[in-house]
């Protein structure tokens, strides 16, 4: 029997939209959307939205007989914007695209509920991601919190939580289907658990369900995390549960008090160095990534040093660094706006400053023998989540013993530990 043939989908944004683009992928394809084109898109930033719409008009030259569908969080927030392209056929919310009975209804060509009312998450089994070596599974959506900059409680509704029972599933389906290691994601990865009934898990609870559960799973990595609600089970995770990876990529967003204050965040600036020291003490080898956001509004010469210096005092491995972005809607983009080029410059300045701690981290493990996952093209992962190029052939997916031996740009060099 022929396979059916699958949509083709275009992912901008997040772990979590690449998950969902698989769900689209698998859903599409049952749903007889084979010939479609599927842009999920990301409304985080300007930009975001702006290559978006760079993509669908591309799209549109390429193949101008094929029906496209554009979905995700930018089409949620300004669905009529999209409908109004002549190049788009259909517009579905962040709830609908997930639906195989929406995904069917090609006669409808706009479908976008409102995410204030979503209450449930049922994320539907993923078997994998295509092309990649590790897998992640999905245990949270949406978000409670209002921090001023954000738009995504807008796009995504509030916080629910996958039944702890029903993540371990999926990811006894992963590890069965020969994945080695799988990240857990959410769009408030934190905040895991404190919608469901009855004793309320929180995230490291489940880490340890999951763990204790899959026996057979090697690797455990977690997406990122806001300092504010590391609950104390994840602490006592990471210090007893090897399988954990020692990596934890924090959504701190800036390191002055004030900026951070009005972001309205729920964490302060000494509340990130003992979250730091307290999770090296659990785990001396643990590396720690961050987003960061350059020249939020009001943001002095003097602020931003702060954020520069703590990079620096908490020897951050990975930077994910933003320009600030101003969204409609949000109060931030009602607040006093430092200039443009001034955000762009602090945004340079940080990433350079990234790239420095990124590669002492990267000389400070030469010599050091560590379990590479094997990606494709002779690459992989070490377990903080360094890039390593792997000098001898590997299979993709699987865990080898490798000494590092150098770096070049910007990764780790690495040879068959004997």
């Amino acid at each position: 029997m022929t396979p059916r043939p699958s949509p083709e989908v275009i992912t901008f944004g997040c772990r979590l939209n690449a998950l969902e683009s698989e769900v689209i992928r698998d859903t599409g394809t049952a749903a007889g959307l084979g010939d479609a084109l599927v842009v999920n898109t990301c409304a985080v930033t300007a930009e975001a939205v702006r290559q978006a719409r760079q993509a669908i008009r591309r799209l549109r030259r390429q193949h101008p007989m094929r029906p496209i569908i554009v979905t995700g969080c930018a089409a949620q927030l300004t669905p009529d914007s999209f409908a109004r392209m002549a190049e788009v056929d259909r517009v579905l919310g962040n709830r609908e695209k997930l639906d195989a009975a929406v995904l069917a209804r090609s006669q409808h060509t706009f479908a976008v509920g409102d995410m204030a009312t979503a209450r449930a998450a049922d994320q539907p089994l993923v078997f994998g991601l295509d092309g990649r070596a590790r897998a992640f599974a999905q245990v949270q959506t949406g978000c409670d919190h209002r921090c001023t900059f954000c738009i995504v409680p807008t796009t995504r509704g509030p916080s629910r939580s996958i039944a702890p029972m029903q993540v371990v599933r999926q990811v006894r389906l992963l590890v069965e289907r020969g994945y080695r290691e799988v990240v857990l994601t959410g769009i408030d990865l934190c905040s895991y658990g404190a919608d469901l009934a009855g004793e309320r898990p929180t995230l490291g609870r489940l880490v340890r369900l999951i763990l204790s559960e899959v026996a057979d799973l090697p690797r455990l990595r977690l997406s990122t995390l806001d300092p504010a609600a590391i609950d104390p089970d994840l602490f006592a995770a990471l210090g007893n549960e090897p399988r954990l990876m020692p990596y934890w990529h924090l959504s701190l967003q800036a390191m002055d008090d004030l900026v951070l204050k009005r972001m309205r965040r729920r964490h302060g600036r000494d509340d990130v160095f003992a979250l730091v020291e307290r999770a090296r003490r659990l785990r001396p080898e643990i590396a720690f990534g961050a987003d960061l956001i350059a020249g939020f509004p009001t943001e002095t010469e003097a602020m931003f040093a702060d954020t520069l210096s703590a990079v620096t005092a908490l020897g951050l491995t990975r930077l994910h660094v933003f320009p600030y972005s101003p969204r409609d809607g949000t109060p931030a983009a009602r607040m006093p706006q430092v200039p443009h080029a001034v955000r762009e410059e602090r945004a340079r300045r940080l990433r350079a400053r990234g790239l420095e701690l990124s590669r002492a981290f990267l000389a400070s493990r030469i010599g050091a023998v560590a379990p590479v996952l094997a990606e494709t093209e002779g690459r992989g992962r070490c377990p903080q989540f360094a890039p390593v190029r792997l000098s001898f052939e590997a299979e993709p997916g699987s865990i080898v013993a490798t000494r590092m031996i150098g770096t070049e740009n910007d990764h780790l060099i690495g040879e068959r530990a004997a």
